[in-house]
């Protein structure tokens, strides 16, 4: 059963963060340059919450808050849902359908390791059922 690293390992480690003390307005321009739906809020190496496209929408422009004047930190989720690496990813599919969300951090003892969104568990299981078609098809069939 493939765990988190194993989406990592394919998709890197990178993580696009921003500090709770920045402006909703800088986090939405990092995001719409980066073409992302989150970033998560840290605290020097500690991941402590997420900002989504969801807070702006229900924090932010719905509350008629400034987006130049209000924090990350006053509008980030948290505390926020995360898995670790050793997580199996059929249980990171299941939180994010449970929890309707998109972006789960891997954070083990607060430290920050990577990000997997339900893209990379999709594009995961794809390419699973790719193999599994693939290795029936020679069984069915025989190599040719």
């Amino acid at each position: 059963m493939p765990t988190v690293q194993a989406i990592l390992d394919r998709k890197g480690t990178d993580v696009a963060t921003i500090s709770r003390e920045d402006s909703v307005l800088s986090a939405a321009r990092a995001m719409n340059q980066r073409r992302i739906g989150a970033l998560v809020v840290t605290e020097g190496d500690r991941a402590v919450g997420i900002f989504t496209e969801r807070d702006v929408l229900n924090r932010v422009v719905a509350q008629e808050r400034f987006p130049s004047q209000t924090k990350v930190g006053e509008v980030m989720t948290a505390p926020m849902a995360c898995c670790r690496r050793s997580t199996p990813v059929v249980e990171c599919r299941e939180i994010m359908t449970q929890k309707k969300i998109r972006h789960l951090p891997v954070v083990e003892e607060g430290r920050l390791f990577g990000i997997i969104s339900i893209g990379d568990v999709l594009a995961l299981q794809s390419a699973e059922q790719a193999v599994t078609i693939e290795y029936l098809h020679e069984y069915l069939h025989g190599r040719h």
